[in-house]
């Protein structure tokens, strides 16, 4: 691992996870909830700083960060006795936008990522415009300059959706929409299986890319959004039901070894091409990030979320020591995780 795959590393994990806190920063300060620390990484402290009644830290392990508010959870109180500024003394929507703050931060990062992205690199809609003879293709009946609407009922706005499909087809009757001279035709396609590139293919290529113009950056941004929340939800979808082996699962080392293996394969193109490469892992790695804290588990915002909701429902808060013992626990299960995914990354990296 050169020293360049450890700053592009660090610059991207640092763009991530600040962008998440300073989502939760700006919205407690706005809400006069007291911010008693912000940090990056977790463990022990390698530098911090005070500035007013916040201390900034820069800790030790690149897993996360944290914005720490006075009273949360019973914790950070000021003397013992909770201030005016307290997370528990705040209005509860102040602090369920304080709390839901992160993740939508670390969406909106995504979407300038994407919209900086889309005036940088090929866009391809999903057209037919070459239909290969003896395909499936052909034989579900589809014409050159055809365009996918759907599959499988699910709505298709770029050709990298095609091929993601593609990539996670194992078989069966596909229900293919597509659209000629205006008009929508519903067909059923059963992709091939190709023995030299050891995958299933439609049978069509795509060789037209799109020239924006006036607002389509925005439209084409939020269609490279969509996809990489959609990509983000299927994994965790095939991580649950067991559909992913322990090689596809990467902590901090395995995308810190990603980030390098990207950067040697791109830099041969030159600057822009890194430069892409890194935005659209920093894309990536937002989007999943801002997914994943909405989930209801403990410790992560959406298990905070669920309390705070609960609170709206009975009209007050669960005891905050009680909650925190909860957030607690999920804490110390993350941190095992985090164990466990380490050494996976080292035998990932190693080829155990």
């Amino acid at each position: 691992m050169n020293i360049w795959t450890i700053i592009l590393f660090f610059i991207i994990f640092g763009i991530v996870v600040i962008s998440h806190e300073m989502g939760h920063f700006l919205l407690a300060k706005a809400g006069g909830i007291h911010v008693v620390e912000f940090s990056v990484g977790m463990g022990p402290t390698l530098c911090s700083f005070q500035k007013g009644d916040t201390k900034y830290s820069l800790k030790l392990l690149p897993i996360g960060g944290a914005c720490m508010f006075e009273g949360e959870d019973g914790l950070n109180t000021k003397e013992g006795e909770e201030s005016p500024g307290a997370f528990y003394n705040a209005n509860v929507w102040k602090r369920i936008s304080t709390v839901a703050a992160g993740p939508i931060f670390n969406f909106i990062l995504g979407f300038l990522i994407a919209l900086a992205m889309v005036n940088m690199i090929v866009i391809r809609d999903p057209v037919a415009t070459q239909v290969m003879q003896g395909s499936a293709a052909e034989a579900a009946g589809l014409q050159d300059g055809d365009r996918i609407v759907s599959l499988n009922g699910e709505r298709i706005y770029l050709y990298e959706e095609l091929l993601i499909f593609n990539a996670l087809y194992r078989g069966g009757d596909v229900e293919l929409v597509y659209e000629r001279d205006g008009q929508r035709y519903t067909t059923t396609i059963v992709p091939q299986y190709d023995e030299q590139y050891g995958r299933y293919m439609f049978g069509f290529s795509n060789g037209d890319f799109v020239e924006l113009e006036g607002l389509d950056p925005l439209r084409y941004a939020w269609y490279e959004m969509r996809y990489n929340v959609k990509n983000t939800y299927k994994s965790l979808g095939m991580l649950l039901t067991g559909k992913v082996g322990r090689k596809d699962i990467a902590g901090p080392v395995g995308i810190a070894n990603m980030v390098g293996q990207t950067y040697e394969q791109a830099r041969a193109y030159g600057w822009k091409d890194v430069l892409v490469n890194m935005m659209n892992i920093t894309l990536l790695l937002t989007v999943n990030l801002g997914i994943i804290n909405l989930l209801p588990i403990p410790a992560l915002d959406g298990g905070r979320l669920v309390f705070l909701l609960v609170e709206v429902i009975r009209g007050k808060p669960v005891p905050p020591e009680k909650e925190g013992m909860v957030h607690f626990i999920g804490l110390m299960f993350f941190m095992i995780l985090m164990v466990i995914i380490f050494f996976n990354d080292i035998a990932n990296v190693f080829g155990i």
